[in-house]
C-alpha cells in the first residue's frame, strides 16, 4: 500500500508560501472523518498520483495516526499543470464504493484497420463498485470486436476483474467505428451563356464604331 506523509495545517497558514516551499495543501474527509488540513510534498504526491491514479488506496499518515484514503479531486494550475491542492476521500473500511474508473482501450478494430473507419470512444470511465482495496487503476476495452461499422461495444459487455460490479447502465455504448468520410466533389458555379454572348456583341459593336471613327 502507497503512503503519504503528511503533517496536520493550520488553516491560517499561508498557501501560497507553502507552494513556493515546495509543498502542497491539502484536505481529507469522510463521512465519519472529520475535515482534516494538511500539508504534503509536492513531489511526493506527485509520484504517489502517477502510481495510483485517483482509484488507488493511499494510507495518509500524520502525527495523529493514519487513515486510508482515495484521491478524490486535484485542483491543477491550469497553465504549468502543476497540482496546486488535493482532496482525499477517507472511506469505512469493509464497506463497497462508488467511483470512475478510466478505460484503456487495447487491440486492433478491423474496422479501422481494414476498412478505414475511426474509432469512436463514447466513454471515456464508467462506474464501478468495489472494496477500495480492489478497485482496479483502470479497464480494459478489447476493440477487436468492432469488425464494422454496425459494430459496438456496450458497458455490460465489459470484462470486470474480481470483486467489481458496474454500476454504469448495461446498455451505455463504450465504442464505436465510424465509417470513412467521403470527399465531398467541389460545386462549381454553373457558365452563364448568354452574359458571354452579350459580351462578345458589345465587343464587336465597339470595334465596328471604332473602325468608322477612322476612316472619316
Amino acid at each position: 500500500m502507497t503512503t503519504l506523509e503528511a503533517q496536520v495545517r493550520d488553516n491560517s497558514q499561508n498557501v501560497d508560501a507553502l507552494r513556493k516551499a515546495g509543498k502542497m495543501p491539502a484536505v481529507f474527509y469522510g463521512k465519519k472523518t472529520e475535515s482534516t488540513p494538511i500539508t504534503i510534498e509536492r513531489k511526493d504526491f506527485i509520484k504517489v498520483w502517477n502510481a495510483v491514479g485517483e482509484s488507488g488506496v493511499v494510507t495518509i499518515k500524520t502525527a495523529n495516526g493514519t487513515v486510508d484514503a482515495l484521491i478524490n479531486a486535484v485542483d491543477v494550475d491550469p497553465v504549468s499543470d502543476i497540482p496546486r491542492h488535493a482532496d482525499f476521500y477517507v472511506f469505512e473500511k469493509g464497506k463497497k464504493i462508488e467511483v470512475d474508473v478510466p478505460l484503456e482501450f487495447v487491440g486492433v478494430s478491423p474496422a479501422v484497420k481494414d476498412l478505414g473507419g475511426s474509432l469512436v470512444k463514447t466513454l471515456h470511465e464508467i462506474k464501478i463498485s468495489a472494496d477500495p482495496q480492489h478497485i482496479p487503476h483502470h479497464i480494459e476495452v478489447d476493440i477487436s470486436s468492432l469488425v464494422d461499422f454496425q459494430s459496438q461495444i456496450l458497458a455490460g459487455e465489459l470484462v470486470l476483474p474480481a470483486g467489481v460490479v458496474l454500476v454504469e447502465l448495461p446498455e451505455e455504448v463504450v465504442a464505436t467505428a465510424a465509417a470513412p468520410k467521403e470527399d465531398e466533389p467541389e460545386e462549381t458555379a454553373p457558365v452563364d451563356l448568354s452574359a458571354i454572348e452579350v459580351e462578345k456583341k458589345g465587343k464587336k459593336e465597339e470595334e465596328g464604331a471604332g473602325e468608322g471613327a477612322t476612316e472619316a
